[in-house]
């Protein structure tokens, strides 16, 4: 069931039951984080390892301490700055998290998002949200409702509907790594933004077994068409007489005798590109299509997340 009503969103995850809820970012698969069954239905449901550990969401910063240790000085003014928002910290976890939400881990990613109908949600829980994003593991994540709807609507009891995401790319996840303030997952906040407050950061790849944290593991967001990454001219040229979809940054006049071509900004903004990425995705991959065909972003702002979510999409295909 799709709707807007926060009391009944509530009511359901009170008795233990998942829900999917709204956030910026992409839509989340929500469960009380304190409740080992609620979590351990969160991995059921969307078929993720239990080694591979969840977000945790929270009303705001004044309950940060029931679950985990102060934030970092080297971390606050991100905090200050960014939660709520697109920002994950990764800290030290207190025993109310159950180890089950970090895979065994001594810390957990915790984030405030900053969709409204989810914060109303949020303050009148008293516990904590685990929430991943809101489709089957390894999936394109949802970016509306209707998304969620069509991947995991006979399995919840509810979908919190709070319109299209603002942001279309998951949270950016940071951290005090071996090499100081850590980026462990690139995503909906810019790691030039996060580098204008902290200074210079270092950037963690992504990780083929037990990741640091949530949205680690090297295949992920994919369709299920062959995606197959690179410069689009040589790839139309190879395979043009194929039926494929192509996905272009912005409008460079691509013709196609057996195909689609989608583009993320036509004004050339990766800001609304990272908005369009996981729909665009998941519309070539309803299309009647042997293939889909890429190009990478510009390696600058939202355009690195683009690009780890389109590498990790098209993880053995072999990429040109």
């Amino acid at each position: 069931m799709i709707g807007n009503d926060v009391w009944q969103a509530a009511e359901f995850l009170r008795q233990g039951k998942l829900v999917a809820i709204p956030t910026e970012t992409v839509y989340g698969l929500a469960g009380n984080a304190l409740d080992g069954e609620a979590v351990a239905a969160i991995f059921e449901t969307k078929g993720r390892p239990s080694f591979n550990p969840l977000i945790v969401h929270i009303s705001g910063l004044d309950v940060l301490d029931r679950y985990c240790e102060a934030i970092p000085e080297l971390l606050m003014p991100l905090a200050e700055r960014y939660m709520p928002g697109p920002l994950t910290l990764l800290l030290n976890k207190k025993e109310t998290i159950p180890d089950l939400v970090t895979a065994g881990s001594e810390r957990v990613a915790i984030r405030i998002p900053r969709h409204t109908l989810t914060q109303q949600l949020l303050s009148i829980l008293d516990f904590p949200l685990a929430a991943p994003s809101a489709n089957p593991f390894g999936y394109i994540s949802p970016t509306t409702a209707q998304h969620v709807q069509a991947q995991l609507g006979d399995k919840i009891p509810y979908i919190l509907d709070g319109g299209p995401c603002e942001v279309g790319l998951e949270s950016t996840i940071v951290g005090i790594g071996e090499n100081g303030i850590t980026i462990y997952r690139k995503g909906g906040l810019a790691i030039e933004d996060v580098e204008a407050i902290t200074g210079p950061v270092f950037v963690m790849e992504h990780s083929a077994s037990q990741p640091d944290a949530p949205g680690m593991l090297s295949s992920h967001y994919a369709p299920r068409r062959p995606l197959i990454m690179g410069d689009l001219a040589t790839l139309v040229q190879k395979f043009g007489s194929r039926h494929i979809a192509v996905i272009t940054f912005k409008e460079e006049g691509i013709k196609l005798q057996n195909g689609y071509v989608r583009t993320l900004s036509p004004k050339g903004d990766l800001r609304e590109a990272a908005q369009n990425l996981f729909g665009v995705l998941r519309e070539c991959d309803e299309m009647p299509v042997q293939m889909i065909l890429a190009e990478w972003m510009p390696e600058r702002g939202l355009g690195r997340a683009i690009n780890d979510r389109l590498k990790r999409a098209s993880v053995g295909i072999g990429n040109t």
